[in-house]
C-alpha cells in the first residue's frame, strides 16, 4: 500500500512563491543598476581619447588631470548624468502612465505630452527668439498643460483608458503638425537649436541643463514611489481600487502632474529621446516577470536605454547620430508589433 503524499499547506505555497519573486526582482534591480553604472562608467572612459578608470575617478574627485578634467569633467560627466537622469525620468513616467491606464500603449511620447513640450519649444526658439531658461519654462509648462487638459478633455463621470489615449494621440498629430508648421518658417540659424526638441540628443550637455532635470527628480520620483500603492490598486479596476480605499481621480491627477513634470523637465534637458519611455516599462515588466512594482526597474531600464543609444549614436557609425534616432530605430518595430499583435488577438487599444 503506497503511502500518501503530503502537499504543502496552501499558504506554505503562497510564501515561497512570493520569496521567488521578491529574490527575482532583488536580482533584476541589482543587476540593472550594475549594468548603469558600467554604462555610465564606460561614457566616461571612452571615445576618441582612452582615459584610465584613476584618471576618471580623480576628475570626479575634483582633482585636476591634464587632458581629462576637460574632456571628462566638461564634456563627457555632465553628458553621461543626463543621460542617466532623463532616462530615469522618461522609464519613470512612462510606465507610471501605462499602469495608471492599464494599456502599454499609454506613453507620455504616444499619447502627446512630449509632443506638447516639442511644440512650446519651437514656438519659444522660432517665434519669440527666446532661449536659454525661457524655452524650458516654456517647454515644462505647454507638458504638464498637456497632460491636464487630455484629463479634462476624457473625464466623463470618470477616466477611462482609451479615451485618454485617442484623445492623446489625437492632440500629439496636432500639437506634431504646429511643430512642423513652426519650423518650415524657422530662419536657419534657429533649425540647428529647434532640431534637439524634435529627435532628443545629449549634445552640448552642460551642467545648466542636467541640475533641473536632476532636481525633478529628485523631487517628483518619491512622490510617484509613495503612490506606489494606489497605482497598483488601480490596475485592478476603478471599482476595485475605490473599494480598498483608493481615491481615484486625487490619486490619478497626482499621478499625472508628477510623470508629466518628470518627463518635462526631461525633454527640457534633452529634447524628447524617442521611445524611451514607451519601452521601458514592458522591458522591466518581461524581466520582473509577475507581481512588483515595475517604477524603479523602469527607470533603470531607460537610463541604461539612454546610456547604450548615445554611445552607440556617437561611436557605432561614421556619422554621429543623436540618442533620439538610435531609440526611434528600436521602438518603432515594437511599436508596430504591438498594434499587430493587439489586433490579431481581437483586443482595443
Amino acid at each position: 500500500m503506497t503511502a500518501a503524499v503530503t502537499r504543502p499547506p496552501a499558504a506554505t505555497i503562497v510564501a515561497r512563491g512570493r520569496r521567488r519573486r521578491a529574490s527575482r526582482r532583488r536580482l533584476v534591480v541589482l543587476s540593472l543598476a550594475v549594468l548603469v553604472a558600467a554604462g555610465f562608467a564606460v561614457t566616461l572612459m571612452a571615445g576618441q581619447t582612452f582615459y584610465p578608470p584613476g584618471d576618471v575617478l580623480r576628475v570626479v574627485l575634483g582633482e585636476q588631470v591634464p587632458g581629462a578634467s576637460f574632456t571628462v569633467g566638461r564634456l563627457r560627466l555632465p553628458r553621461a548624468v543626463l543621460a542617466v537622469t532623463a532616462g530615469f525620468s522618461f522609464g519613470l513616467a512612462g510606465v507610471t502612465f501605462q499602469t495608471m491606464l492599464r494599456n502599454p500603449l499609454a506613453s507620455p511620447d504616444i499619447i502627446g505630452i512630449s509632443s506638447g513640450a516639442s511644440a512650446a519649444a519651437a514656438i519659444a526658439i522660432v517665434s519669440l527668439s527666446l532661449g536659454g531658461t525661457q524655452v524650458t519654462i516654456f517647454a515644462i509648462a505647454a507638458a504638464v498643460a498637456v497632460a491636464l487638459l487630455m484629463y479634462a478633455l476624457a473625464f466623463r463621470d470618470g477616466v477611462t483608458g482609451t479615451r485618454l489615449i485617442l484623445i492623446g494621440i489625437g492632440m500629439s498629430a496636432m500639437l506634431d503638425s504646429i511643430t512642423s508648421y513652426v519650423l518650415s518658417r524657422a530662419p536657419e540659424w534657429d533649425l540647428q537649436e529647434a532640431v534637439r526638441w524634435l529627435t532628443g540628443s545629449l549634445n552640448g550637455a552642460t551642467w545648466e541643463q542636467v541640475l533641473p532635470a536632476l532636481g525633478a527628480l529628485a523631487v517628483l520620483a518619491p512622490v510617484l514611489l509613495s503612490l506606489t500603492g494606489g497605482l497598483s490598486a488601480m490596475q485592478l479596476g476603478d471599482d476595485t481600487a475605490a473599494a480598498l480605499g483608493v481615491r481615484i481621480e486625487r490619486t490619478r491627477v497626482a499621478l499625472m502632474v508628477a510623470a508629466a513634470g518628470l518627463i518635462a523637465f526631461a525633454t527640457a534637458a534633452a529634447g524628447p529621446v524617442a521611445f524611451v519611455a514607451f519601452l521601458s516599462g514592458p522591458i522591466a515588466a518581461r524581466l520582473l516577470g509577475t507581481g512588483g512594482s515595475l517604477l524603479v526597474p523602469a527607470g533603470l531600464v531607460g537610463a541604461l536605454l539612454v546610456l547604450a543609444g548615445d554611445f552607440t549614436g556617437q561611436f557605432a557609425f561614421d556619422t554621429r547620430y543623436p540618442v533620439g534616432i538610435v531609440t526611434g530605430v528600436l521602438g518603432a518595430p515594437y511599436l508596430i508589433y504591438l498594434i499587430v499583435r493587439t489586433h490579431r488577438a481581437g483586443g482595443s487599444l
